[in-house]
């Protein structure tokens, strides 16, 4: 894929970079930024070669959510027009889910609505001591309802209630705290922080890791014994892989 004037998408080793570059407007979602967001998701998707892969805001915000014209766009819609475009931002999300290697959300500066909505909907998120964290559609009497699907399962639902009824931010700390963040690194570490996380992945198994992101969120709504049987038959996948035959022998030859 061509480097796209909102998203720029690019490989280094085994890692896909993924890069909102709308600075001059905080990186703000709009029609475009989704469509070519999915598009670089489902390339890296694609590529057999990668780990992980990495997204990221350019310049000092990560995302700001909608922007102006977008939603000037819903003030003016129909109920259809808008459940489609609703439905957009709905696979987006669900694409990172589906997306088979993990994908991981680097904080800088502000993740505020759509924008906190994005990282949430990541396996992981790693922030900047300074970056900022919040659900202000209540504000403008807009519901943050997607992405309530996601934040329910990440923090208490005490939590995920005061997230998305007050309209405020919290801090990259506090984020971390509740269970909306992985990790938090000081800003002038930020860079080689991540850097070092995201090379954590060259040294475990990709198939296991895809398996398991897989079975994590495909589990999700089963009985017990319903999930534990899924895992019997991810188990039995997993012995059957050649990471796993060649991990088996380099044991026993120790």
């Amino acid at each position: 894929m061509e480097e796209s004037r909102q998203v720029l998408y690019s490989v280094e080793g085994s890692i896909a970079l993924v890069t909102l570059n709308r600075p001059e407007k905080r990186n703000a979602l709009n029609e475009g930024v989704i469509a070519e967001l999915k598009a670089a998701l489902l390339e890296a998707d694609a590529n057999e070669n990668l780990r992980a892969v990495l997204l990221t805001g350019a310049g000092s915000d990560f995302c700001s959510g909608a922007d102006l014209a977008a939603l000037r766009k819903i003030s003016e819609s129909s109920i259809i027009e808008n459940l489609e475009d609703a439905q957009s931002l709905m696979e987006l999300f669900v694409l990172i889910r589906r997306v088979r290697v993990p994908v991981v959300a680097a904080v800088r500066g502000r993740a505020l609505a759509g924008g906190c909505g994005l990282a949430t909907a990541c396996d992981i998120v790693l922030a900047e001591r300074s970056a900022r964290f919040g659900y202000p559609e209540v504000k403008i009497g807009f519901v943050p309802a997607m992405v309530m699907a996601i934040l329910r399962r990440n923090v208490s639902e005490k939590r995920a209630f005061e997230l998305l009824t007050r309209g405020g931010d919290i801090d990259a700390a506090e984020a971390e705290r509740v269970g909306l963040v992985n990790h938090v690194y000081n800003d002038e570490e930020f860079e080689a922080r991540v850097e070092n996380y995201m090379s954590g992945f060259e040294r475990v198994s990709r198939s296991a890791v895809m398996l398991s992101k897989r079975l994590l969120y495909g589990i999700d709504g089963m009985t017990f014994e319903a999930g534990i049987k899924a895992g019997v038959d991810t188990n039995a996948i997993a012995r059957m892989t050649e990471d796993c035959q060649q991990g088996i022998r380099r044991f026993l030859e120790k």
